[in-house]
């Protein structure tokens, strides 16, 4: 992408974390900001702060899971500006447990958030993209999206399947001006873990000790995330790897397609 200065921004999950940092950092880059999120109390803050630092941003307390939700957010979004240049689906959710210690509502809680959220993101923004000279479509995975995880057995079928989405996407889009992206993190310094659902036989105080470990070991913040998808936008990135442990597990993966597993229980035992 040439230039963000005047392009319209979409970002979900933009109440706090990643989607926050990226709704200040396009700002700062000349981006008018059209931000979801569905904590309505986070997201207040991010467009309060948006505004404090001199951008402008209209924001929506949108779930992502409901596709009526978006569609209106879509519309609402091209009577405000006109125009969607920049659609980062950036919402997503974690789920701790065992697939057999799952209830099929948890597996479609997860679903609908975090792959059904970036089928309706894309979606939904797709008519206004093509209209535009150059437009992204950004669609955030996991490092998990590339590997296989015990007990993130629901997250890592979302994510899988958000890369796997995003990559016929970007094919079925290549001759359109629409670049597609898919965001790989690593661990990232965010709420998502303090945030997650537990299924199973877990411990009252399993959800705190995760995410204290969690925070212990995630080795990039939120504004370092930010930057990175920014510049992979800006370079048209098809495939943006976010810390070293993602960039680990991508070569990991790539070498030994068939035998990680083991690998990483060694590096990560």
């Amino acid at each position: 992408m040439q230039s963000f200065k005047d392009k319209v921004a979409v970002i979900t999950g933009a109440g706090s974390g990643i989607g926050r940092e990226l709704a200040l950092q396009l700002s700062a880059r000349g981006c008018r900001l059209a931000i979801a999120d569905y904590n309505k109390k986070g997201l207040t803050e991010t467009a309060r702060l948006v505004k404090q630092s001199g951008g402008a941003a209209m924001h929506a307390a949108v779930n992502v899971a409901d596709l009526k939700q978006v569609s209106k957010f879509a519309r609402d979004v091209i009577k405000k500006y006109g125009q969607a240049d920049i659609v980062i689906n950036n919402a997503g959710v974690t789920l701790f447990g065992k697939l057999d210690n799952f209830s099929y509502k948890d597996i479609k809680w997860i679903t609908d958030i975090n792959f059904w959220g970036v089928v309706y993101g894309s979606k939904e923004f797709m008519p206004y993209l093509k209209e535009r000279p150059e437009a992204a479509i950004v669609n955030i995975s996991s490092a998990f999206g590339l590997i296989g995880v015990p007990s993130q057995t629901a997250y890592c079928a979302t994510k899988f399947a958000v890369r796997g989405l995003t990559e016929s996407l970007r094919r079925e889009l290549k001759s359109t001006a629409i670049a597609v992206s898919c965001v790989h993190p690593g661990g990232i310094k965010t709420n998502i873990a303090r945030n997650a659902r537990f299924s199973g036989n877990f411990s009252k105080d399993a959800p705190d000790k995760f995410a204290r470990r969690f925070e212990k070991v995630a080795g990039t913040t939120a504004a370092k995330a930010a930057e990175t998808i920014i510049n992979g936008i800006a370079k048209k990135k098809k495939r943006i790897l976010i810390g070293g442990d993602a960039k680990l597990i991508d070569v990991v993966q790539r070498l030994f397609p068939v035998g990680y597993g083991a690998l990483m229980d060694l590096l990560y035992k």
